[in-house]
This record gives C-alpha cells, sequence and structure tokens, in this order.
C-alpha cells in the first residue's frame, strides 16, 4: 500500500473516504487528455491494485466528501441506500444575489446527457424528481461593480439535496436566479470574472461538507466531514464568514 496523495477523512475494511478537491475527476474519461488524473485510479493505487467501488458522485468541479467501498458487498449496500435517499448529503455553496431564508426546491429536471460521450442517448426521457432543501447562513455586500450594479451581493447556503441528479444543485440555484459563483455551466460570466479578479479565485464554490449514513456492516451511523480548501477559507475570512469555515 502506498500513501494517497489526498486527505483520508476515514477508512476501514469496507470503506475509504477522502476530501476530494476541486478540479480532479473521479472516473478517467475519454474526453479528456490521456493520462489525466483521476480519484478512482488514485485510490485503486493507494490500495495497492484492489478494486474499488464508487457508489456515489461529485462533479469534476465540486469538492469534498467522497466514498468509496472495497467490496462488493459495502458498495451494494452503500449503492441501495443512496437510492433509497437514505443517506444525508450536506453542501455549502456561494451564490449570486440575496438568496430566501430557507426554501424547496422542487423542481424536476431533464436528463442532461453528453453528446460526444453519449451520442445515441434518447433526449425524450421525461424530466425526473429532484428536491433540494436549502438554508442561507450569510450574506455579504462588497463595494465592487457589477455590470449596472454598483456592488455586488452574496449568500452562503447550506444545501441539503433529497435526490441525487446530475449538476442537481447547480441547475436548480440557477432555478431560483441564484446560480453559484464559478459556475461556468449554469453561472453568471461577470461574477466569475470578480471573483478570479479581485479574490484570485478560479473554481465552483460548490463544496460537499459531509455524509451521513449507516456503515453496511455495523448499521452504525457514521457522519464524515470534509474540511473546506484552504482557499475557500481565506474566501470565507475575507468575506466576513470565518464562522462557518469548520462547521
Amino acid at each position: 500500500m502506498s500513501t494517497l496523495p489526498l486527505e483520508i477523512l476515514f477508512q476501514d475494511d469496507d470503506l475509504l473516504a477522502v476530501n476530494k478537491p476541486a478540479g480532479l475527476l473521479v472516473h478517467p474519461s475519454w474526453l479528456t487528455a490521456k493520462g489525466t488524473e483521476n480519484l478512482a485510479s488514485m485510490i485503486k493505487t493507494y490500495l495497492g491494485g484492489a478494486t474499488v467501488y464508487t457508489v456515489h458522485r461529485l462533479d469534476r468541479a465540486t469538492s469534498g466528501v467522497l466514498l468509496v467501498a472495497k467490496n462488493k458487498f459495502a458498495a451494494q449496500r452503500l449503492s441501495d441506500d443512496f437510492a433509497k435517499h437514505k443517506v444525508e448529503k450536506s453542501y455549502l455553496c456561494v451564490v449570486r444575489g440575496y438568496a430566501p431564508e430557507s426554501g424547496l426546491i422542487d423542481h424536476p429536471l431533464k436528463y442532461q446527457h453528453d453528446k460526444k460521450a453519449e451520442p445515441f442517448a434518447r433526449d425524450d426521457k421525461e424530466p425526473q424528481t429532484a428536491v433540494t432543501a436549502y438554508q442561507r447562513m450569510a450574506v455579504v455586500e462588497l463595494p465592487i461593480a457589477v455590470g449596472k450594479w454598483p456592488s455586488a451581493r452574496y449568500s452562503l447556503l447550506k444545501a441539503m439535496p433529497e435526490t441525487g441528479r446530475k449538476h442537481q444543485l447547480r441547475r436548480h440555484f440557477k432555478h431560483i436566479l441564484c446560480p453559484i459563483v464559478g459556475d461556468t455551466n449554469y453561472g453568471e460570466g461577470r461574477h466569475n470574472r470578480l471573483l478570479r479578479e479581485h479574490f484570485q479565485l478560479n473554481r465552483l464554490l460548490l463544496m460537499a461538507t459531509s455524509l451521513r449514513f449507516s456503515h453496511p456492516s455495523s448499521g452504525e451511523t457514521m457522519l464524515l466531514k470534509a474540511p473546506l480548501s484552504a482557499e475557500v477559507q481565506v474566501l470565507f475570512e475575507k468575506f466576513g464568514w470565518s464562522e462557518f469555515c469548520n462547521i
């Protein structure tokens, strides 16, 4: 077993959880250059070539808790729990504007397939149920003009998705006109540039902070948390959000 160049959050005979950095693929993709680093291969190398089973995914741009199973039994138990929405997922994200103090976004999402990766996938599938609860944790107003507005406003949200659709949080917050900052697909380019130019931050501000689930063997309730990266903590401190760096 070699050293894993990632932060390990938990490990036993059944499970391994790491704090995935933003920008790292979970699985190799033929759409990226050959040899592009990916989490699954890194973990396999760390475990001496042993097979690992991913039971959920994070977008390449998202950071935070990523859980894998080390055997088929654990993988099946966890996959069933994810499918039945028995796993509680919690995220922090920074969105444009002053979001409502709390809410439940119940907005079905049409499956989005990648036309390059899935050229023969059907486009006529019915929208899938998608539900996200959220709570506003803090707000900030910056004296930086954006477009016609003399200042820039942002909200820090805690998001608890009840379903797990592709890009669900990114699409849901766009739906309520509060897109996640740093999102190049669903976000606002002017705000993305503001973060790059004024705070030297060039990433999606979506962080998977915790997973609560039942251990596949013992049945014990597990709560795994991932600390924020140093660059996000620096941003939070500049925004006056230091108290949320360790939640």
